[in-house]
């Protein structure tokens, strides 16, 4: 008899989401299911109907089916075990890897103190429904000091400012894209990016109909980024004095009287005073920018009927990144563009983390670090300080470390310092997808579900898009029977340590939160959604592409979370600031030192995905850019290889010779070179780069613990 043809396979397209960055792009999926039931992700296009992403899709989505089918992934626990040619990983079995953390972290504590253990939350946690209702209420559960995460090298200025001006860290008003005309971005680059604290997905196409209606958008940056390129105006600016031009253009605004502030804001006499010092002149002489265009892009913001001011990264990660941040939204208020449309608006959420308290105010220095004395945000410290608290004997010496979804030792500074000292832990465990060059140290890795096969809400990231939407998508693949989903890891730990841990606090305290913990995430997004009465979870499962509930509105002065529904400009902490800032001359440097700034790339993903062919194939992006100028004063040609050097370390890496950064300044990308620090990756391809955190100083900080991860100096030569 012929033989039987094997069926074909069965393609079906269905809808998820990219949640790798803020943008939360929609995406459609084809599944293709063989004959024996199993499915693979064959294709990955953005939705068309997708309200908020338009069919927008960048090229890191189509990175989530490598990470599901990547051989470096980790599919079951791994139990760490030393040898004489070096660690090897061992495979175990979910109950007993769970009951190694569990015993690993309570005897810490046990024997050594609550403070003893240390957690660090990375990134990717913010992006995972899971992680955001059951991950949090697990750290919750240890009442360690030493908590810490990605928040202080990132956006902890941010917070802390919209804390003290709004009443809450989340409360961030946030551009109006659609709507302005006039978007003046100051160290940021949305072009790579999307938005960040401003959830624009399409933001290419965003700009082009800004522009196309007229509008202007300018950029101030060290760097010529992708952004810079679009723009209608681009002016370099030294990393680190973007203080000085913000306050400047407050200094404009207030002395010529183009000052329009709401009737709910106060402070403003108290604020002109205190700029008073912080002229153009003195913005030239310290930033670079011409003293007649920090007048003009001044007095265009107040002038333009519908205009915002937009900082980030390259405002948050300086020295002043508080005042930074505290200009950018003063500069918003006093030229009347915060709450009105075409401004900054607050979003309206369809689960409302801010007005409903499921995410906290936030707090500041309630305490502080124990060798440093540094403070404490929202129950956080800084990151900068987690290698000391490790190495330095005494009471309160860290002693565990369970890190989630993080890689400290590169994305934090000094990442060799770190690195050295986490051998020292007497445990360390990690909740993880890879080996990497944080997990490498853990005793145990417990790996988890990939986007692709759970159910998904971004929390954070509609309550800062820069439209109202909700959208809902269940999971596009069933995980494998070994797999287990974050919030399941995070349950089964929060029950096997509470049952070790000497604690004196009364049981149902800690029953009332495992239970909570046995409900699934989306069981509880349910009950917020129903509650919030915006939409609920019923009608997204109808509709997987998300609901549209309307552009930005004014909410203020009602929604502002201050006691007396008002905003107080004049904050002690930001005016000790200035006055600290006066004193200063800027980045110090000597005559030979560049200053070092980072930079992100559309194609990476902070410190992973660079094992992932389909992101890392054409032109390298590695490279130290520098400018000729200061190539040619070194006697260093392009494209051959350089040390860099700063106070903490030294790397060598290519240099490339270009006029897109400024003279005095050199660039290396985030979280680079992961393949060639040994990581354990066995089938990776192999990435040639260095990480520029190990480069980066843990004493250079700014005033709320974030740290300086721009202007740092550093000396190049010949390698």
């Amino acid at each position: 008899m012929p033989a039987m043809a094997a069926s074909s396979p069965v393609r079906e397209t269905r809808i998820g989401v990219c949640n790798l960055c803020e943008a939360i792009c929609g995406l459609a999926l084809t599944v293709e299911r063989a004959s024996d039931g199993s499915e693979r992700v064959t294709e990955v296009r953005g939705h068309d109907a997708d309200p908020l992403s338009r069919g927008h899709v960048c090229p890191k989505a189509f990175a989530l089916a490598d990470v599901l089918e990547d051989p470096d992934r980790l599919r079951h626990p791994v139990r760490r075990v030393p040898g004489p040619d070096g660690d090897r990983w061992e495979r175990l079995g979910w109950d007993e890897a769970l009951d190694l953390v569990a015993r690993g972290l309570a005897d810490a504590v046990n024997r050594h103190g609550r403070d003893a253990l240390a957690l660090y939350l990375g990134n990717p946690n913010v992006h995972s429904l899971g992680a955001m209702t059951h991950g949090t209420a697990l750290a919750g559960s240890f009442r360690t000091r030493n908590k810490f995460s990605a928040t202080s090298v990132d956006q902890l200025p941010q917070q802390l400012v919209a804390r003290l001006l709004y009443g809450h860290q989340l409360l961030l008003p946030v551009p109006d894209l659609d709507r302005t005309d006039l978007f003046v971005v100051v160290g940021a680059n949305p072009m790579a990016s999307n938005g960040s604290l401003m959830t624009a997905p399409d933001f290419p196409g965003r700009l082009r109909d800004l522009q196309s209606r007229g509008g202007r958008m300018v950029v101030l940056d060290p760097r010529r980024t992708e952004t810079a390129r679009r723009a209608d105006e681009h002016h370099f600016v030294r990393p680190g004095t973007d203080a000085y031009l913000l306050l400047a253009m407050l200094h404009v605004v207030l002395d010529e009287g183009l000052a329009t502030p709401p009737p709910w804001v106060d402070g403003v006499t108290e604020v002109a005073d205190a700029v008073a010092e912080f002229t153009p002149a003195l913005a030239a002489e310290r930033t670079g920018v011409d003293a007649e265009v920090v007048v003009r892009l001044a007095r265009e913001l107040a002038t333009t009927p519908r205009a915002v001011l937009y900082g980030r990264m390259g405002v948050s990660t300086q020295e002043f990144g508080t005042v930074c941040a505290w200009a950018v939204q003063t500069l918003n208020l006093l030229t009347g563009h915060v709450d009105v449309p075409g401004g900054a608006l607050v979003t309206s959420p369809a689960v409302d983390v801010v007005g409903r308290g499921i995410v906290g105010r936030g707090h500041h220095g309630l305490w502080h670090s124990r060798v440093r004395g540094l403070p404490e945000f929202s129950g956080e410290l800084p990151v900068a300080a987690l290698a000391e608290e490790i190495r330095t004997p005494g009471d309160g010496q860290v002693r565990a470390l369970l890190t989630v979804a993080g890689n400290p030792v590169s994305s934090t500074p000094d990442g060799a310092g770190l690195a050295a000292v986490l051998p020292d832990l007497d445990f360390m465990a990690s909740v993880d997808l890879y080996v990497n060059e944080t997990t490498r140290h853990a005793d145990v890795i417990l790996p988890t579900t990939t986007a692709l096969e759970r159910d998904h809400y971004d929390l954070v990231f509609h309550a800062l898009a820069v439209r109202n939407t909700a959208r809902f998508t269940p999971a596009v693949l069933r995980p494998g029977p070994e797999a287990r989903h974050d919030w399941q890891v995070f349950a089964a730990l929060h029950d096997r340590v509470q049952r070790l841990l000497d604690d004196p606090r009364p049981r149902r305290r800690r029953w009332a939160t495992s239970a909570r913990l046995r409900l699934s995430p989306t069981r509880l997004l349910a009950v917020l959604l129903a509650t919030g009465r915006r939409t609920t979870l019923r009608r997204l499962r109808r509709t997987p592409g998300g609901v549209d509930l309307g552009p930005l509105a004014p909410s203020f002065p009602g929604g502002l979370q201050t006691r007396d529904h008002r905003v107080d400009l004049a904050q002690p902490l930001v005016l000790d600031e200035l006055a600290r800032l006066r004193t200063a001359s800027g980045p110090r440097t000597t005559r030979d030192e560049l200053l070092l700034i980072g930079r992100r790339h559309q194609r990476d993903n902070n410190s992973w995905l660079h094992n992932t062919p389909r992101l890392t194939r054409g032109r390298p992006r590695h490279h130290l850019l520098a400018h000729p100028e200061d190539l040619a004063a070194r006697g260093i040609a392009d494209g051959t290889q350089v040390r860099v050097t700063s106070r903490v370390g030294s790397v060598v890496v290519e240099v490339a010779a270009t006029e897109d950064v400024m003279p005095g300044v050199v660039s290396l990308p985030h979280g680079y070179g992961h393949a060639a620090q040994g990581a354990g990756l066995t089938h990776a391809t192999t990435l040639p780069g260095v990480s520029v955190n190990d480069l980066t100083d843990p004493e250079l900080l700014d005033v709320s613990g974030n740290a300086a991860l721009n202007g740092v100096p550093v000396r190049i030569s010949p390698a």
